[in-house]
């Protein structure tokens, strides 16, 4: 389907778990309430498949000055590549932040659903336990 309705956000998606770093790009992620989001993360993704109820992953939504980022999570499996070698980041609990992002925040994962029409993909929902907001605006997709 090629219709788009909308800007796209670069939002990292990072974490640690089981001693492995996690990282992907979701450019379907929103706002839904004053604290809470929800994120599409695709079947075919490895951080997708390793979220789960409770866990603490970091959403940073990233600079126009970090395409590079966008494009070093965005490329490969996390469990084939350190995604996280040459990016610079930081760690609250379980979740990992990329500095210098344009917003941070820590979230508690509530549930991820499987909706008919896309239930392969993850729809995940949190609550922002904490967040930080940087000086550079937001990068989209175009």
């Amino acid at each position: 389907m090629g219709f788009r309705a909308f800007n796209y956000g670069a939002n990292a998606v990072c974490f640690q778990k089981n001693d492995r770093k996690y990282g992907m790009i979701c450019s379907w992620a929103t706002q839904v309430d004053y604290d809470k989001i929800v994120m599409l993360l695709g079947a075919q993704s490895v951080t997708a498949k390793n979220i789960f109820k409770g866990d603490i992953i970091g959403v940073s939504v990233l600079s126009v000055l970090q395409e590079d980022v966008m494009n070093t999570l965005g490329s490969n499996h996390s469990d084939e590549v350190d995604k996280f070698k040459d990016i610079d980041y930081n760690v609250i609990d379980s979740a990992i932040l990329i500095n210098n992002a344009s917003v941070n925040m820590v979230v508690e994962i509530i549930d991820v659903l499987h909706l008919a029409g896309i239930e392969e993909d993850n729809l995940v929902y949190g609550v922002i336990k904490s967040y930080t907001k940087g000086d550079n605006p937001m990068l989209t997709i175009q």
